[in-house]
């Protein structure tokens, strides 16, 4: 979980990285767009070889989330 935790916060630019957790609701952050969930479901493809849609991100609430979904599908 603690690389997935610095390869999430590393898609953020402005968000310090200690601000996000596995509990962080990452939709209320205040930079999360819909720039940073194509950045997210890139770095799902690229660190995990995981293919995640828009749904995938829509659907999960807490980092933990997006977490367990890639971790059940490698």
């Amino acid at each position: 979980m603690e690389n997935f935790l610095e390869n999430f916060a590393a898609q953020f630019d402005e968000t310090d990285a200690s601000e996000i957790k596995q509990e962080t609701v990452f939709k209320e952050l205040e930079e999360w767009s819909s720039m940073l969930a194509l950045s997210i479901i890139a770095m799902a493809d690229e660190f995990y070889g995981v293919k995640l849609k828009g749904d995938d991100v829509r659907n999960a609430n807490t980092v933990e989330d997006l977490y367990n979904l890639i971790m059940s599908r490698k």
